[in-house]
């Protein structure tokens, strides 16, 4: 027997914050037919784009302000929870580049510098949190991100800058 799908009644919710109002425009049932295309994107009001020159962004929480000091020990106490490894790692460039080759390889800044070794055990996030301070502290003008890293899986689950080095944008 096959499997069949039955409609269900709409229901009224409030209109998208970014689209003008609908009521000055002919209200219609939504019919069964499959080929209904919404037209929605003609009312929308305005968009923004993100300016990208001068302004690099890198991974997780990268469009945000930088994290404060709590922040960031409530981002390293969840990746904990979570049962993942904390790693720190640095680079003196940040992102991906190509410098003497236009083939991807090891020395491209896909991989950054280990700092010291994963954290095995670590129960805390101001373990981490002095880590990262010694790692500032020796390499002032590199970026510091913090990983995660699952051990059973055997992937990287979780990664985010930390620092930035002073200049950086």
């Amino acid at each position: 027997m096959a499997p069949t799908v039955m409609a269900s009644p709409a229901t009224s919710v409030a209109p998208f914050q970014g689209l003008k109002s609908t009521a000055g425009l002919p209200v219609s049932r939504r019919t069964s037919n499959s080929r209904f295309v919404s037209n929605s994107g003609m009312r929308i009001k305005c968009m923004q784009v993100w300016p990208t020159d001068n302004n690099k962004k890198f991974e997780t929480l990268s469009y945000l302000p930088p994290l404060t000091t709590d922040e960031l020990l409530k981002q390293v106490d969840y990746l904990i929870r979570s049962n993942w490894i904390p790693c720190l790692e640095f680079s003196s460039v940040g992102f991906v580049y190509r410098e003497n080759s236009n083939s991807p390889g090891y020395y491209d800044g896909r991989y950054w510098t280990l700092w010291k070794l994963p954290m095995f055990g670590c129960t805390d996030a101001t373990q981490v949190y002095k880590e990262l301070e010694e790692c500032k502290k020796e390499y002032p003008n590199s970026y510091i991100r913090i990983l995660g890293f699952d051990n059973i899986k055997q992937t990287q689950c979780v990664s985010f800058i930390a620092y930035k080095p002073p200049g950086a944008n």
